[in-house]
């Protein structure tokens, strides 16, 4: 694990600003208009000025927004309506949450990660970034010159050591506690103790971290450092921008839950059944299991059983049924030939079988528009029956397993990147509970 080290974060006056549910919101890549609308409503401070300002229509598209949020930022701070820390401070920060009628706590805490490279050190991504992401993010950082929201990061601890050591400080604390639109509840504590943060540091820094979530704000704040490094090569050491906000989890926290993400499929041909059995059949068993797309449920509960990546599901809106498919030996020899470069393992996921060797490969689809991408089941039943924002027709829908815990260490010690959307990490950390200033306090 590269150095981390304590911070004065910017949090809500809760005096000045009412209740923290009020004020907090998911990241801004899953907000849509009418959350965004909605946020805006609750509260004149809620992070989401700052996160995802809203467009005006005389807007400059490259700079209103941004600046924007900036002057909402600079204002609050002005009017106490966000405060620093009065010491430097490691952030206990614990989600509860249900998932299938079962309550989890994930537990973690916020520190600033010293910055280094992909590549250059032991902080390893899995997933792929995009150019325009990245490019939307560093303008956001140039104007407001902090960490908005902070990166996940996974580390390998298999006692829990190090958030134990944490909970024992905060046992006899009062949490600050804020509830999302989803139900989901957050509980922070800041903990300033020397002597803690000292064997927090200590016991975490030999471990490498994996980022889980974040991948575009991560490069974005490497982006930003380069940036300020050209003209100012003396930048300090200790120097904020030289960090990122992170939230570190336990990859052995028992609340750590990763959730599918199936695929909706629009802009494409239409394929009976039969005419993706004769497609895959080279490489997959195949068996049609349930007619119509309420049966997606009873297919996923299948599926779920299996629990094993060399299967998935495709619906077929022309024949309107599902058909699970079940890979052979003979797929693993034809990804070794799609993929060479790739490692055993990332051509064994079930996300690569399913984009490389059956969408691009076997049906012929390599450029197809960007899916529909959905996590619950009855998701994807909604899409399929037209109650989703969004493409109305979907000639074909496919339930993929999860990338594991274990797929990402994998993968990720391979110096490789999954498939965009591999893994979705529930529930999603929200923004608003801290803030990471890049400027010298």
């Amino acid at each position: 694990m590269p150095h981390i080290q304590a911070f004065r974060g910017l949090r809500y006056n809760l005096a000045r600003v009412g209740s923290l549910s009020d004020v907090i919101a998911p990241p801004y890549d899953v907000i849509d208009g009418e959350l965004q609308e909605s946020l805006y409503r609750k509260s004149p401070y809620n992070v989401i000025r700052l996160e995802l300002n809203q467009a005006q229509p005389d807007d400059d598209p490259e700079s209103s927004i941004y600046q924007r949020a900036a002057q909402h930022l600079r204002d609050w701070v002005a009017e106490s309506a966000l405060q620093p820390e009065p010491d430097p401070a490691l952030y206990v920060y614990h989600q509860e949450f249900q998932v299938e009628q079962q309550t989890f706590v994930r537990r973690g805490f916020m520190a600033r990660v010293r910055l280094q490279r992909f590549g250059e050190g032991n902080i390893y991504p899995h997933e792929q970034t995009h150019a325009s992401a990245k490019a939307d993010r560093l303008r956001l950082t140039r104007a407001c010159r902090a960490n908005l929201s902070q990166i996940f990061g996974l580390y390998p601890d298999q006692n829990n050591e190090v958030q134990n050591l944490l909970e024992s400080a905060i046992a006899d604390k009062t949490a600050l506690e804020a509830t999302d639109h989803l139900g989901v509840i957050h509980r922070l504590w800041p903990v300033t103790d020397v002597q803690t943060i000292s064997a927090v540091s200590a016991a975490i820094d030999p471990a490498p971290m994996f980022v889980a979530d974040g991948h575009h704000r991560y490069e974005t704040a490497c982006n930003y450092l380069d940036e300020l490094l050209s003209s100012r090569p003396d930048l300090p050491a200790d120097h904020p921008a030289r960090f990122v906000m992170t939230q570190l989890v336990s990859m052995d926290d028992p609340g750590l839950v990763v959730l599918p993400t199936h695929r909706l499929l629009h802009g494409i041909r239409s394929w009976t059944v039969e005419q993706l059995h004769w497609a895959v059949n080279p490489y997959f068993d195949c068996q049609v299991l349930g007619h119509g797309p309420e049966a997606a449920g009873s297919v996923w509960a299948q599926m779920a059983q299996l629990d094993a990546q060399e299967v998935m599901a495709l619906y077929s809106q022309a024949s309107n049924s599902w058909l699970m498919l079940t890979a052979r030996e003979t797929a693993a020899e034809r990804m070794a030939e799609l993929a060479p470069q790739q490692s055993k393992q990332w051509r064994g996921l079930g996300v690569s079988l399913l984009h490389r060797l059956v969408i691009d490969d076997l049906l012929g689809m390599a450029d197809i528009p960007k899916p529909t991408y959905v996590h619950q089941v009855s998701e994807v039943v909604a899409g399929l029956s037209g109650q989703l924002e969004g493409p109305k027709e979907y000639p074909l829908a496919a339930l993929v397993m999860p990338a594991t815990i274990e797929h990402i260490r994998q993968v990720s010690l391979n110096q490789e990147r999954m498939p965009a959307k591999s893994t979705y990490f529930f529930p999603k950390l929200v923004s608003g509970l801290v803030i990471h200033s890049l400027e010298r306090s």
